[in-house]
Parts: C-alpha cells; sequence; structure tokens
C-alpha cells in the first residue's frame, strides 16, 4: 500500500497519546499530503462530512513477527486475550484506525489540500494509508457491545498546574495539555503516587504525579530534543 500523507500532531513521542480516538477532543492536528496526492479534485465534497476515518500504519511498532495473543494495559497488563480482540499495534499488519473531526479542508499553496482534524490518536509524523468519510447512518451502532472494555470505565482525574508552571506553557495550548492529562496517560497497572511520570507535548517536558484521583503537574520544560 501507498502511504498517502502524515499527520502533524503535538503528540511527540507515545507515551500521552489517548488509548482511543475522539477522546481528547482538544488536541488538533493536520494532515499533509505527500505530493503525488495534492490534487484538489480528490478533496471535492470532503468538506460535507464532519468526522472521517484514517486508516494509517503503526510505525513506531512494526515487527517482523506476530503473536495470537496480547496483554492489554486496561487488563492490567497480566492478563492475555485474543490479538483480534484488541487494537494492539502488535498485529499481523500494522494498521490502525482512527475515527476523527473534519475541522476543514485547507487548500495552501505550499502543502495543497491539508486536513486539520481533532480528536486523533496518532503521534506527530504518522504514516497514513487512506481518508475515507465517516457515515453515521451506518458506522453508528448505538447498542454495540464493548467487551472487556465495558467494566473498565472511563478514567478521569483532576489536574492541578501551579500558575507559575502555567505561564511557562503556551497558553493557546494548555486546555489541549489539561485534557490529556485528565485522561490519565499512564500505563492502567502503575499507580504509585510517589512515582513522577513525564512525556513530551507539544514541544515541551511533562512531569507530573498522580496521588488517587488528583494529577499534579511537577514540571514543565521547553523540550529541546524534539523539534517539529
Amino acid at each position: 500500500m501507498n502511504i498517502i500523507a502524515h499527520i502533524e500532531t503535538d503528540y511527540t513521542e507515545k507515551f500521552g497519546i489517548p488509548r482511543q480516538s475522539g477522546l481528547n477532543k482538544e488536541v488538533r492536528g493536520r494532515i499533509v499530503f505527500e505530493k503525488e496526492y495534492r490534487v484538489d479534485e480528490a478533496f471535492r465534497g470532503l468538506e460535507e462530512f464532519s468526522h472521517i476515518w484514517i486508516l494509517w500504519q503503526f510505525s513506531e511498532a512494526m515487527r517482523e513477527n506476530w503473536s495470537p495473543t496480547v496483554r492489554p494495559p486496561l487488563l492490567g497488563g497480566n492478563k492475555r486475550v485474543g490479538v483480534f480482540a484488541t487494537r494492539s499495534p502488535f498485529r499481523p499488519n500494522s494498521i490502525g484506525l482512527s475515527a476523527v473531526k473534519l475541522e476543514k479542508v485547507e487548500y495552501t499553496k505550499n502543502e495543497g489540500p491539508v486536513l486539520v482534524v481533532s480528536g486523533a490518536d496518532l503521534m506527530h509524523g504518522t504514516p497514513i494509508y487512506d481518508i475515507k468519510p465517516y457515515l453515521p447512518y451506518a458506522d453508528s451502532i448505538p447498542d454495540a457491545a464493548g467487551g472487556f472494555t465495558e467494566r473498565l470505565g472511563e478514567r478521569k482525574l483532576e489536574v492541578t498546574i501551579d500558575d507559575t508552571l502555567a505561564l511557562s506553557f503556551p497558553k493557546e495550548k494548555l486546555s489541549s495539555l489539561i485534557s490529556v492529562l485528565e485522561g490519565d496517560p499512564r500505563p492502567s497497572y502503575q499507580h504509585n503516587p510517589e512515582r513522577e511520570y513525564g512525556f513530551s507535548f507539544a514541544g515541551y517536558e511533562i512531569g507530573f504525579k498522580v496521588d488517587g484521583k488528583v494529577l499534579t503537574v511537577t514540571r514543565i520544560n521547553p523540550d529541546t530534543k524534539k523539534f517539529f
């Protein structure tokens, strides 16, 4: 399959990326197409849809071999289930699927048509294989069963950031950062209140601790290792 585009997001590493698309609606991304596909006619009518499907490559988790079972973090990392009963990146074919909101189609001079989306769960630079419109009458199944994920529920944390730290982060991206942290980016099986976690987001290193349902940001520093 041909890679048709790459996405630009504030997620510069795997840690901190939402577990599914649509969980963090604050963070926006830009889908920039390869030169061969920068054809205006290919996007005609797309702006009439509010959401799209993205088929993409698990570029950071590609392996030569695959395992029929995996250990989902949401089950504590100990219980094995079939790979086809999960959305694990370690699959026979490293293909991901995400439904995102299409904010707008930008027709630019240098990059051609660019899709501005929100709710993506893709790391910066992720290769994209295809774009398809989301069809509410066919793609939405309100009474669908969610398997083992239904028993877990959505984790939501209360986020506290000292005013001084908040001022060191771009104001226009602060709500996006808070939304990421509210979703509890830690592995599901780690609950040590003394441990400081860290990850890169929007060009900054973010440190935090979690005690119960309260997440406290401990540091915000410019990330000199990441550039985009």
